[in-house]
């Protein structure tokens, strides 16, 4: 992490955060700072708790124990609702754009909220006119100006997981939480959208799960290494890949999954 991203304040902490199934304890004792304007990445091997912990950060999930901090707010028992009202956006592993509508009308939708009418779908659709503009110019901040008029499901997988950022973008977080960006994707798909996230950075503050460790050496200020629902190692990528007891949880794999 640059010394200025090192020493921005932090927008997001974990304290003593765990997580138990009947029994089984999937988080264990998590202490994490996300600072503001980095990009932290969680790795780790199958079965680490990523996942877990992802959905204590969105709140899909209830704690057993700790506090969670946004802005030195505690928001431990908050709803995903009131989550997503302060800033917080997740976007999805599985790419969630509504496929039959046009890549601008996914857009639009995504921008109703300031209008107050995101639950008026029966409003004239004139209402949402205005939106078209700031609609447009986000597709061209992602790379998708041409394709405002294409329905969803026709755009490459590539193209749709830029369409999800644009409509998470719409909605103005100040931490986007990314699920899994390049799952699933071709070498170019993975150059494109890690540039992608690299250049929506702007003003934002981003957590990411990811399994490709060339995304995470190319992005991450800070990356946080899960095994077994414990903090095995945290720091920058040189520091982290050079860890005995990293290699040792990633033995006989390529990558993290």
């Amino acid at each position: 992490m640059s010394d200025k991203r090192h020493d921005s304040p932090v927008i997001l902490e974990t304290r003593g955060l765990t997580k138990d199934f009947k029994g089984f304890t999937a988080i264990k004792d998590v202490n994490l700072k996300v600072r503001h304007g980095s990009i932290h990445a969680l790795i780790g091997p199958n079965g680490a708790g990523k996942t877990t912990f992802f959905n204590l950060l969105t709140k899909f999930l209830t704690p057993t124990s700790g506090v969670m901090l946004y802005d030195d707010v505690d928001i431990t028992r908050r709803k995903p609702a009131d989550i997503a009202q302060n800033g917080i956006i997740r976007s999805f592993q599985i790419s969630s754009v509504f496929p039959h509508l046009k890549a601008r009308e996914n857009v639009r939708i995504a921008l109703q909220r300031k209008l107050g009418v995101s639950y008026h779908f029966w409003r004239p659709a004139r209402i949402l006119d205005q939106l078209d503009e700031r609609a447009q110019a986000l597709l061209e901040q992602v790379g998708l100006g041409r394709f405002g008029d294409a329905e969803a499901v026709e755009l490459a997988y590539g193209q749709k997981r830029a369409l999800e950022i644009a409509t998470t973008i719409a909605l103005e977080p100040r931490l986007m939480l990314l699920d899994e960006p390049t799952q699933g994707m071709s070498a170019e798909d993975v150059g494109t959208v890690t540039d992608l996230i690299r250049k929506v950075l702007d003003g934002r503050t981003i957590v990411m799960v990811e399994h490709n460790l060339n995304v995470v050496s190319n992005l991450a200020d800070t990356i946080t290494v899960l095994n077994r629902g414990e903090i095995l190692a945290e720091g920058d990528y040189e520091s982290v890949s050079k860890n005995p007891a990293v290699m040792e949880a990633y033995m006989g794999t390529t990558h993290a999954e």
